[in-house]
């Protein structure tokens, strides 16, 4: 028998003998005494059969909570009232009924408070600082930090020195023993006195809080820290700490899936990705492919894209049947045979030209024909080969657009909802998001390319601001609006505050360890086409909400009357090098939201 458990039964004695003793005024008269003695055994046992009912004897005394305290109660209650009815067959002559709640709560007093001796002995041993310990700081309300606090307390990593309060009001209070040392105005004064250079950001993703912290002390030589997001959490060994990440700076918490109907939806069905090489399309593979697929079928125009990924979900789900295809969107008898081969139940459509100054000048025939033709090719196939669902990746810039990839994603939209109406067995949807967080091509990767260079940080100007999204926050978007969505809909994403590309390269010059005196930034005007901010609905457009959070409907209209066949007609009739001018005037015929910059 395990020490632990040796102590509670010699705990529950010992309450057995004080509840007798007790109850007669410590003056046992001998006949007292014996029955004392002889039902000792039923008591222990009684007791040790609710404790071990209740799991007690499960416990790790070092790190006792208030749940192993309530667990402690029950087995308690249990055992006690087993003891009641035991030894209350036995007919013991003149028995004192009133013994038996003295029993038991001298038993939860003393099991109890053995518990607290214990770890309160055990964290007193490590000492203000344990070999191998680093001192930290929290930053966060005292309902934060005592979070925090209790997910890192008794670790051997960290030593926390003290909490740094956004209130000033609770300077001088403590939270677990642990005391507010100051406001987060006075943290690098209040590190630098403690000698303190780790700080746990105890704030939630989005909070203000955070976002400030972020900015003011990135790059002072404080080494900030976050917890570890639930993957990290579910992978790791112990609940150890990660350092502040850029996606910290996203001004709302993260999004959360209905993780239970979606593998209910997906598990043991066939998905098709196209553009499945791309940031967001490789993503989409990754999330689909953890709510257990059967079939996942990727496609993609670029080999040097498909190999890695096919290396990558080999390895990860060995289970899983991957096929993976080098083929164009653009070609509607290529991706017609792969669908009619492996009839996808779920299609979600992610290939598309993204790039705006890129798409803007010499490229524009190439924007509408794998964005605007490619989707048509997929949303008839999707609905040839009878799949229940196809989910159009769309994006903010679809949204009165200024630019040629804009109108060209705006008309892949309408092209969605046009085909809806003749495919009715197939609900098609779409779904806009904004900026993705180290997608290629993206501002991040190129400010860190500049940032390594030595400079300067190039940004179009100084006011300029965008949405962001992580980039499984992107893919885990799609597949939950594919999930909820009904046909014709389109879904757009509740994106929290929007954030200044300046601030965005700032923090980046900061979290590299270097300053702007060293990293210029400079403003280089706007690019053809670009907005100084990106809008989430047009004109004549509400949304209305749904059962996630963070999602909504954008509620149009009148249904679409676009001409599919004279769309096909009018791409392919511009030739392999239209003027630009007779290419924009007839995008603006089709998507009448279409206003182009004059630049």
């Amino acid at each position: 028998m395990a020490p632990f458990a040796l102590a509670d039964l010699a705990l529950v004695a010992l309450a057995w003998w004080a509840a007798f003793w007790l109850r007669f005024n410590f003056e046992m008269q001998g006949e007292y005494l014996d029955m004392a003695l002889a039902t000792m055994p039923w008591a222990v046992g009684c007791m040790a059969l609710g404790l071990a009912v209740a799991r007690v004897h499960r416990q790790a005394w070092r790190y006792v909570g208030l749940a192993d305290l309530r667990q402690l109660a029950w087995g308690a209650l249990l055992g006690t009232l087993a003891a009641t009815a035991g030894i209350m067959v036995l007919r013991y002559p003149g028995f004192a009924r009133s013994v038996f709640p003295l029993f038991g709560v001298l038993a939860l007093v003393l099991l109890t408070g053995a518990r607290a001796l214990w770890r309160t002995l055990a964290e007193r041993r490590a000492g203000p600082l344990a070999p191998g310990q680093t001192p930290l700081l929290i930053v966060g309300t005292l309902e934060e930090a005592d979070q925090a606090l209790r997910a890192i307390k008794g670790t051997a990593l960290w030593h926390v020195a003290g909490i740094v309060s956004p209130n000033e009001e609770d300077a001088g209070r403590s939270l677990h023993n642990v005391s507010v040392v100051g406001a987060t105005p006075a943290l690098g004064a209040v590190a630098q006195a403690l000698q303190v250079r780790s700080v746990l950001l105890a704030s939630p993703p989005g909070a203000a809080l955070r976002r400030e912290v972020l900015l003011r002390w990135s790059g002072s030589g404080l080494n900030l820290l976050s917890m570890p997001v639930a993957d990290h959490w579910l992978s790791a060994t112990a609940p150890d700490l990660r350092k502040v990440e850029l996606e910290d700076l996203l001004g709302r918490p993260p999004v959360v899936l209905d993780a239970g109907n979606l593998a209910e939806w997906l598990s043991g069905q066939t998905v098709l990705v196209t553009g499945a090489g791309g940031s967001i399309g490789a993503e989409l593979c990754r999330q689909v492919a953890r709510f257990g697929v059967a079939r996942l079928v990727c496609v993609d125009v670029s080999e040097a894209a498909i190999y890695p990924l096919e290396q990558e979900l080999r390895a990860a789900h060995p289970q899983m049947q991957g096929f993976y295809y080098t083929a164009n969107v653009r070609e509607h008898g290529r991706v017609l045979a792969i669908a009619q081969r492996h009839r996808p139940a779920v299609v979600f459509h992610a290939a598309a030209y993204k790039h705006v100054p890129l798409m803007e000048e010499l490229n524009e025939i190439e924007a509408l024909r794998t964005n605007a033709l490619g989707t048509l090719h997929m949303a008839r196939v999707a609905g040839e080969c009878g799949a229940a669902k196809f989910v159009l990746v769309s994006t903010d810039k679809a949204v009165n657009p200024t630019n040629v990839m804009g109108a060209s994603k705006r008309l892949a939209e309408r092209v969605v909802q046009r085909i809806a109406s003749e495919y009715t067995g197939t609900d098609y949807v779409a779904v806009r998001f904004g900026n993705v967080l180290g997608s290629s091509g993206s501002v991040v990767p190129l400010f860190t390319a500049q940032i390594a260079r030595g400079g300067p940080v190039t940004v179009t100007h100084p006011d300029i601001v965008r949405y962001f999204m992580t980039i499984p926050e992107a893919a885990q978007l799609v597949v939950q609006a594919g999930w909820m969505g009904r046909s014709g809909q389109i879904y757009v994403l509740d994106m929290g505050d929007p954030v200044k590309i300046v601030e965005l390269a700032r923090l980046l010059i900061r979290l590299s360890g270097k300053t702007e005196a060293e990293v210029p930034i400079v403003f280089t005007g706007l690019r053809p086409g670009e907005k100084l901010y990106e809008e989430w609905l047009a004109d004549g457009e509400t949304t209305q909400p749904t059962r996630h959070p963070r999602l909504r409907v954008a509620r149009q209209g009148e249904p679409d009357a676009l001409d599919l066949d004279a769309l096909l007609r009018w791409v392919e009739g511009l030739g392999p090098a239209p003027a630009s001018a007779v290419l924009r005037e007839g995008l603006r015929e089709r998507v009448p939201e279409y206003h182009p910059l004059l630049y």
